[in-house]
This record gives C-alpha cells, structure tokens and sequence, in this order.
C-alpha cells in the first residue's frame, strides 16, 4: 500500500507485515479459548471482501452491522472498509423495530450483516426496507430466507480468492473516506449520524499514544459492545495497530447469561487491562465487596481499614506516597499482599489497569481500585471525537479529573458569549484536531451547530486546571437553573446520592429556573424491606410508609451541614423536595437510553405535574400524599 496513506486497511496491512503471528483475538471455540493470528484474521478479510465485490458491492455503499462482539464482527467491518464501503455499527440494545427501521433506512443501508441472535429483528422490519438487496446471517442458521445468506456459505472457504483486486481498491482509498456512520443515542430527537472517516480513526489512535503506550504482549476481554465508540478506537484498532490481542465474552443463551460470563472470562484470558463504564465498575465493586462480606466481620472490618489507609496513602494518584503518607507504605504494602492481591486474582492475576470511558465516574470508585492496585484511569472522549480527548493513565493521573489530553489536540474553554476562559474557569469544551468527525449525515443543521470553523463544540462544560488537567462537569442540556440563572451539573450529586446510599436506586434532579431544584428518586426496595423488617415495622402501616419516606429523606440530609458528607456540593443544588416515582427508569419505558444514560427531557416530560407538585407548599414535605401513595403501592 501507499507508503503514507492512513487508512484503516493500511494501518492494519503494517500490523499483518510486523506481527503475522500474534494473536489479534481469542474467542471461545465450544469450551475453550483459541487462538486467531493477524495473518488468518487478514486472509478472511480479504476473502470476505472479495465476495463482497461479487455481490455488487462498492465503494460509498452503505452496510448495516448487528451483532454481539465476535470474531467475524471484525472480519466484516475491515472487510467492508478495504473496499471503502461504510460500516454502520448498530448497537444490539436497540429492540424497538423504528430505532433499527430508522437508522438503516437514514443511512441508505443496501446490505445488513446480522447475527444469528439478532436476526428475528431485522426480519420485522425488513420489508419495510426496500433499499436492502440481502441479509447475511452471522453464525449457524438452519431456516434462512429467500433474501438471506449464511456467512460460511458466502465465505465458500473451499474456494480461492482474489486478494489482488482487493488491495488494488484499498490502495486507491483516501484518508477523508467516510469509515463509519455511527449513530448518536437519540436523548431529544431523532438520532444524529456521526460521519467518521479512515483519518478520523487513524489519528485518534496516534493520539492515544501521548496518553499510552500499549505492548504487543497486552491483552484486553473487551466487554463492551462492539459498536460502542469507546471499544470501537480502543478495543479494536489500539490493540491492532500494536500488534496485541482482544479476547471475546462468551456468549451465553441469554444477555444476562453472558453478563454472568464476564468474570470467568476475564479468569480464564487474563487481560492486562480493561476498558470499562460507570455500570461495569459499580457491578465490580459490589461483587468485590459482597465477596469480601461472605467471608465475615473480621475480613470485612479488616478490609475497611485496609481501604482507608490505603486512601490516606494514594492521596489525588500523582502525589500518592508524598509528605508524611510515605510512613503508611509497610502498612499499604502489608495489606496489599494479604488482601488486595488475592482479590486481583480473580481479575486473572494480569490486570495492570481499567480505563474508564464514561465522562463522570464516581471520584470513591477511582478511590477503590486505586486502592486495591487496579487503577481506573477516567478518561474523556465523545463519539463526534472518534472518541478520546483525555485520559488519566499510569504515568500521569489525577483522581477526579478527565486525565490530560491527547496530542495533538487542541481545547479552548468558552463562555455563552464564545470568550475563552482562563485556567480553572468553567465552560462549553471546543475540540480542535484530526480525529474530529465529517460532520452528521444528511443534516446539516446539526452540523452547522456542532462544527464552526474545524472547532467540535462537544456541549460539555468542563475546565482545565493549572496542573493541565481536564474536569468535565456534564452535559450543558441537563444543567440546574436557579432562578437567579446560576447553573449547575447535577451528574455529581445523582452519582453520589446512588453510590453512596444503599436505599437509592435512581435519582434525577431538576431545576428550571426555580426557587429550589426538586428530585425524582426511584427506592431500593429490597434493602428498604429488609430494614423495616429490623424495625418490625409492617409494610402496610401508615408508619411503615412514613419511614420510608423518613430514610430517604435522611439519606439527602446527609450532604446537608451536619450531616456526614456536609460540603461535598453546594446546598442550593440538592434537592429541597422529592418525589418517590412508581416505577424506575428503564429502556423499556424509554427513561434510559442504550447507553444507559437518563434521557432527562423524556423524563421531565413524563412526570412534568409532579414537578410541578414539588414546587407546592405540600409538595415540599417528603411525607407527601404522592408519596405515601408510591411507596404503598410498591410494598404491596
């Protein structure tokens, strides 16, 4: 290939060259795990693609991608790319037939690649799709349709290939070829096509090497979805242009079956590090300490402490061990090896580090790993950004903030009137560099407000401090109003009133230019019934329902002045009244979107006259009649 040319095939033709027999994935063949070279991944590729080219396929078509993450979900996107055909990554949480319907129909897909698993999804809408002249059909399928196509039976392994046709188009590819059309989530309206080209990728993952430096010899179980971004530049193309290896989650019969599978998997393929969210860390840590419980009071008293020293001694990450905390190093070294190194085992003994790809991970969940000596460096990104901006990594981090930024990369800070500001000044964050997206297909409207002069203005607010670090304090849309026009974030205060309350669920706070913000909370009733059977108190008395109303209104009170986390957040922003929703937000009622995040302007929406019932003078009293009656009716 072109000796300069920064594609995504080039780049995977340089690994193929200098690590043929490295293992690029290891998937579970029935019960165990196997090993697949560079060189056999490349040789599938390329035959792939060549049946691609006879089944008419070119170069600006469109491909839709459905799968779970495995072996062939690779083959196919490098597949589709050597051709310069663009992949449009689905993400499998997607169930409700007009989200597919729409983003294939958006994009002018003519092919969908589907796995077996998902294929009953696209079998309801496909007629809906005329523009999709075949289906094919990853994994065993023994009844396909007229339209459909095994990928063994395409594949046809028996035959030759022509890998020179192959290479002569991938050759004649340029870098600004649009790679991906990965679609946004859709929070307020329909969801934005984000364009991302070969360079686009490229260059992120250049970028990721003035945070990183990955080995040929790491290896990562890459246990988020395939489409996701974040997976998608790290998992996939990180590890590829190194030289190392990605391992793939078993899948189970069940999406809950294979979530289960995740901790023997990461037994049994002992990764070095592990990209992981907000969700994955908090289901780690209560597994953590749920194992550390069943082993008795003393170990879990004795765990605590080795915790809190441990704290003490880490202080911020880069000032861990300085000034008088050097004096708690035998302690922290005695602890380590009588506790916190078995617990690492069960982590496949090899984990060096998490990477955190949510933009606000709870500052105590940094704590804990650091603690127990797998750090997780948070890092910062968004999909318009191919995704990294910053992260925290081993050689430099500072727990709390968004890491440092990638290189090269420029940022700005400005204010609602486009003013940058000074270090330590919050603001929208402004992205300038390579790895910034084309734009968003078919609407350039969106384009226009999210692109202005080669600046990504990301919607985020956020500022840099005067160590050169990025704090990114949440999204500008979900912003608390005062009614004086103070904003604030909210995310911080929802992520500590879940993490560090045992009878919170959920909660969303809101303020639009009111004279107090107001919450929705969402109960965790079975810790709740546990504790009311302690009090012997019945859940169908007046006094049961009281008391619930009573934790959950002490559980806020605790960040107030007195209580145990006093000045962690302003008290104007915590929420002066609450209402107990009757159910939580889920996908299914449309309050949480794929990703899992709350989709605030469905939820406002939603339960608009209980806002507003909150701003009451009866609304204000936590033991209100609408409470009293949620509670009542969710004990029953």
């Amino acid at each position: 290939m072109k000796v300069n040319q920064k594609t995504i095939p080039a780049m995977m033709e340089s690994s193929v060259a200098r690590f043929p027999e490295n293992t690029l994935v290891f998937e579970k063949i029935k019960s165990q795990y196997e090993s697949i070279s560079y060189k056999r991944i490349h040789s599938d590729v390329l035959r792939l693609a060549d049946r691609f080219i006879d089944k008419g396929l070119k170069k600006g078509d469109r491909v839709a991608l459905l799968s779970e993450g495995r072996s062939e979900w690779l083959i196919s996107e490098l597949a589709l790319l050597y051709l310069g055909v663009i992949n449009v990554p689905l993400s499998i949480k997607l169930n409700e037939p007009n989200e597919l319907q729409f983003r294939i129909s958006h994009s002018g897909c003519s092919v969908i690649i589907v796995s077996n698993r998902q294929l009953s999804k696209i079998r309801q809408i496909i007629k809906d799709l005329p523009e999709v002249r075949f289906v094919l059909v990853l994994g065993p399928e023994d009844d396909l349709l007229s339209n459909e196509i095994g990928y063994q039976e395409l594949m046809e392994f028996d035959k030759e290939y022509d890998a020179q046709r192959v290479m002569t188009i991938a050759d004649s590819l340029s870098e600004n070829d649009i790679a991906n059309i990965s679609y946004t989530s859709g929070t307020t309206a329909d969801p934005k096509g984000i364009m991302l080209s070969h360079r686009n990728y490229t260059a992120n993952v250049e970028q990721a090497r003035s945070l990183l430096e990955i080995h040929a010899y790491y290896s990562s179980l890459l246990i988020l979805p395939w489409d996701h971004s974040f997976a998608h530049t790290v998992g996939l193309y990180t590890l590829i242009n190194n030289g190392a290896s990605l391992s793939v989650v078993e899948l189970g019969k069940t999406a809950l079956e294979t979530l289960k599978n995740i901790p023997k998997n990461i037994k049994e393929t002992k990764p070095t590090f592990l990209l992981s969210v907000p969700a994955l860390a908090k289901n780690f840590k209560k597994n953590i300490e749920k194992g550390v419980s069943d082993k008795g009071a003393f170990t879990e008293k004795l765990f605590n402490h080795a915790l809190s020293v441990a704290y003490k001694y880490n202080g911020d990450g880069w000032d861990k061990g300085h000034g008088f905390r050097m004096f708690l190093k035998p302690l922290v070294w005695l602890y380590d090896r009588i506790l916190f190194s078995k617990i690492r085992q069960n982590f496949g003994g090899r984990l060096e580090f998490f990477i955190g790809g949510g933009a606000l991970l709870d500052i105590e969940l940094q704590r804990f790993f650091y603690a127990i000596g797998i750090p997780m460096y948070q890092g910062y990104g968004l999909s318009e950004a191919a995704p990294i901006i910053s992260s925290n990594a081993p050689l430099r981090h500072k727990l709390g903030s968004s890491g440092f930024l990638v290189k090269p990369l420029d940022l700005k800070i400005l204010d609602n009137e486009g003013n940058e500001m000074p270090v330590g000044e919050k603001g929208e964050i402004v992205v300038k560099g390579e790895n910034v997206m084309l734009g968003y297909w078919k609407n350039e409207k969106a384009t226009a407000e999210a692109l202005r002069e080669g600046w990504l203005y990301t919607g985020d607010m956020g500022y840099m401090d005067s160590d050169g670090f990025l704090y990114v304090l949440g999204r500008f849309k979900s912003l608390l109003i005062a009614n004086d026009g103070e904003k604030y974030s909210p995310e911080g205060i929802e992520e500590a009133l879940v993490n560090q309350s045992k009878y919170i669920e959920q909660v969303m706070l809101y303020n639009n230019q009111n004279n107090y913000t107001v919450g929705l909370l969402y109960p965790n009733y079975q810790v709740i019934k546990s504790e009311m059977k302690k009090q012997n108190l019945s859940m169908e008395s007046e006094d049961g329902l009281r008391f619930v109303c009573d934790i959950l209104r002490q559980e806020i009170d605790n960040y107030l002045e007195g209580g145990i986390y006093q000045d962690m957040f302003p008290g104007r922003w915590l929420p002066a009244a609450f209402a107990i929703i009757p159910e939580p937000f889920t996908e299914e009622n449309k309050m949480v979107n794929s990703t899992m995040k709350v989709v605030r302007g469905k939820v406002v929406e939603n339960y608009q006259s209980v806002l507003d019932m909150l701003l009451t003078a009866e609304g204000k009293s936590h033991q209100n009649e609408y409470n009293l009656a949620s509670v009542r009716n969710s004990l029953k």
